[in-house]
């Protein structure tokens, strides 16, 4: 009997060693995720009340459907814009980088937009391997820009894709997390991606 507890003892404390290196592996993978090198790569998919804006170079490009679909959207005080920004992550690391979610805050020329998170799980590969995170963003613009007219609304939402032939800085402020079992770990703090978007 004495035998059977020495075996199980044993193979508990063995268990609970393999579950300390996994999670001590896991949070260094996440840690090593903040040292990446992060690059706004690009905006795409923008889409503004339904009208794709993606290569749009000025409001006078657009149809006279799309703009009237425009306009009277932005009569009805909405004016929904979705687009994605993709963010470059490039691991130097000798170690794969990893996290399961990202809470992020986005700021556009340094007024905070929206936020949300990024669901899917990403791995970047070491020794300069790189991996694409899209951050998709839904707003609707009278509501993060509240006291503008309706062309100043519009015209923010042409420059947010680069489209506008203004300038626009976006920034992402971001907090990783990774799973462990059933546990959530976040990382303690937030770290800035930030890069400015100008339409050619």
């Amino acid at each position: 009997m004495k035998l059977i507890f020495r075996i199980a003892a044993i193979g508990i404390t063995f268990i609970f060693l393999l579950s300390s290196c996994s999670i001590l592996d896991q949070t260094s993978e996440m840690k090593t995720f903040t040292e990446c090198t992060f690059r706004l790569l690009d905006v795409e998919n923008a889409v503004l009340a339904g009208v794709d804006i993606q290569d749009v170079q000025s409001f006078s490009d657009l149809s006279f459907t799309e703009a009237s679909n425009l306009s009277m959207t932005a009569l009805s005080g909405k004016l929904p814009l979705g687009f994605t920004v993709n963010v470059e992550v490039q691991n130097p690391n000798p170690q794969k980088a990893t996290m399961n979610e990202l809470y992020w805050v986005l700021f556009i020329d340094n007024k905070e937009i929206t936020e949300g998170k990024v669901g899917d799980r990403l791995n970047v590969p070491p020794d300069g391997g790189t991996a694409i995170m899209p951050v998709d963003v839904h707003i609707d613009l009278f509501e993060v820009l509240t006291g503008e007219s309706a062309d100043a609304v519009m015209n923010f939402g042409m420059n947010l894709s680069g489209t506008g032939g203004t300038p626009s800085r976006i920034k992402l402020k971001v907090k990783p997390t990774i799973y462990v079992g059933m546990t959530r770990i976040k990382y303690p703090g937030f770290f800035i991606i930030e890069e400015e978007f100008v339409s050619e």
